[in-house]
């Protein structure tokens, strides 16, 4: 048998008193945290909520994600995170999709969550966390969390779950067709933690991480809460990322590991009080969830004397499938090399494996990491399953080495008159300019040329740039058929919950 829920009894088991998870100025210990775990099972099948039935959570970085997340499992009951910015119409399609007969939401987001619910008649239980523990009350047709812990007897013991059943089912951005669930098993989850907490990040009962990476994203949920968790850590928890907020918990607490995505550590090292925090402790820093630009790793590297490590994977991997490891060189621009016992190809548009370095091809994925499959959704995974390998969708070429560099997804690949123009080299570009903050650049219909290269960008503040000034600037850079030729400013760009700049809000603006 495998369960999950192993990790965190472990460590409860080995220092019930040291420092489980933060928040704001509340220290919840591993014995607490794993008693409020065991109670929240009771207090499921209290509910009538049987082993196998699945549990879906809104929640955002607060302790009640945590307990609902192995209280789930030391019931045997899968667990399907959901995005807390999801609308009524989207909750009610992962509830129903997923199969969840309860959900577990955060006070803030209970009418968009009631909405949803009242839409599937299959979820039967609506479970309210309250930042307020002592708040007993709860809106009428819901339960309040704290008092169903509170009066509910502990599973003391953990279920006889199989490696191979599934513990978590992720739901996919959804960048094609409507999201589909990932179903990853406890034997996905818990070797890819303990392989991130062990032989990459060298996770001990001494470290200090920041969890501001979304725990229902499959980044933040492995690499922070669970690796963390295994070895005993303390997690530092932020609701919602911004720079004053996490400069002051990265100080206040000696953080020491630090897992981002690229805007964050943008927004880090060009806020202008930044001077005035202490990082000394810094150690480790972790980047992952979309490609970061050469410049900004460099440059925050340079400047808080830490060596951000860049990693590769999907909510389909668990999430991690490559990396930078710790006792080799980094390559900056590299999502590094498969970790131990997963296995990566790269195949052409006929499914052909290439073998020589250089070669732009579809990254394919087999290993223990890999999904058992989409929730439901059998016609996907033949499609994404052929040959026996996952297929990614991320285009990448492999260098002498084995080090792997993502050149773009399949699907955002432009076509400018028959060659093809991948537009992360052209935001590499871009983001090389002194004035860019952010860009991202798509396909266009065009009369002659089928696809035009289109750039939205975003300014630095108290920076200007014309679209005659950044042509110029790409033309020197790239080749004729990649610069872009239409330009559009924002203020900003439109992003996802951990960060990630959305193409698909900006196709055919």
């Amino acid at each position: 048998m495998l369960n999950l829920a192993t990790l965190l009894r472990e460590s409860a088991q080995r220092n019930p008193e040291k420092t489980a998870l933060v928040i704001n100025d509340r220290q919840i210990p591993y014995g607490m945290l794993h008693a409020y775990a065991q109670r929240f099972a009771g207090g499921l099948r209290k509910l009538g909520v049987e082993p196998g039935q699945h549990v879906a959570l809104l929640l955002p970085n607060v302790p009640h994600f945590t307990i609902a997340y192995f209280g789930s499992h030391y019931g045997a009951n899968p667990v399907v995170p959901l995005n807390v910015l999801l609308t009524p119409d989207e909750i009610a399609y992962h509830l129903e999709d997923s199969d969840a007969v309860a959900l577990v939401v955060w006070e803030g987001f209970f009418e968009q969550a009631k909405a949803g619910a009242a839409r599937v008649p299959t979820c039967k239980h609506l479970i309210v966390a309250k930042a307020d523990p002592t708040d007993p009350t709860a809106p009428e047709g819901a339960i309040n969390m704290t008092a169903l812990i509170g009066t509910s007897d502990p599973v003391t013991e953990l279920p006889n779950t199989m490696p191979d059943d599934t513990a978590v089912i992720l739901y996919t951005s959804g960048t094609t067709g409507r999201p589909k669930g990932a179903e990853l098993t406890h034997f996905n989850l818990f070797y890819n933690a303990e392989y991130a907490a062990t032989k990459l990040l060298n996770i001990s009962a001494d470290t200090v991480s920041f969890a501001v990476l979304p725990l229902f994203h499959s980044f933040g949920q492995t690499c922070i809460q669970n690796a963390s968790l295994y070895s005993g850590a303390t997690v530092v928890l932020m609701p919602r990322f911004d720079p004053t907020g996490a400069f002051e918990l990265l100080q206040k607490h000696k953080v020491t590991l630090f897992a981002g995505v690229p805007t964050m550590y943008f927004a880090l090292l060009h806020y202008p009080e930044a001077a005035r925090y202490d990082l000394s402790n810094l150690k480790y820093c972790v980047s992952g969830g979309s490609a970061m630009p050469v410049e900004v790793m460099r440059a925050f590297d340079e400047k808080y004397k830490v060596n951000i490590l860049e990693g590769y994977g999907l909510s389909e991997t668990s999430p991690v499938a490559s990396f930078n490891v710790l006792d080799r060189p980094k390559k900056a621009g590299s999502i590094g090399l498969p970790i131990k016992g997963v296995e990566f190809k790269l195949v052409d548009d006929q499914d052909r494996t290439l073998e020589k370095s250089g070669e732009a091809g579809e990254i394919c994925i087999k290993g223990h990491n890999v999904m058992k499959g989409y929730y439901k959704k059998p016609e996907a995974n033949h499609e994404v399953f052929k040959g026996g390998w996952f297929h990614t969708g991320d285009v990448a070429n492999r260098d002498d080495e084995g080090y792997y560099f993502i050149v773009d997804r399949k699907k955002d690949m432009i076509i400018r008159g028959g060659f093809n123009v991948y537009p992360r080299e052209v935001e590499e570009c871009l983001y090389a300019h002194p004035a860019i903050a952010e860009a991202a650049v798509i396909g266009v219909p065009h009369e002659s040329h089928g696809e035009e290269v289109k750039a939205i960008v975003a300014l630095k503040p108290g920076h200007t740039a014309t679209a005659e000034e950044l042509t110029t600037y790409c033309k020197e850079h790239l080749a004729a058929y990649k610069y872009p030729r239409v330009f559009e400013f924002r203020d900003s760009l439109p992003k996802g919950p951990t960060g990630k700049i959305l193409k698909r809000e900006m196709r055919g603006a």
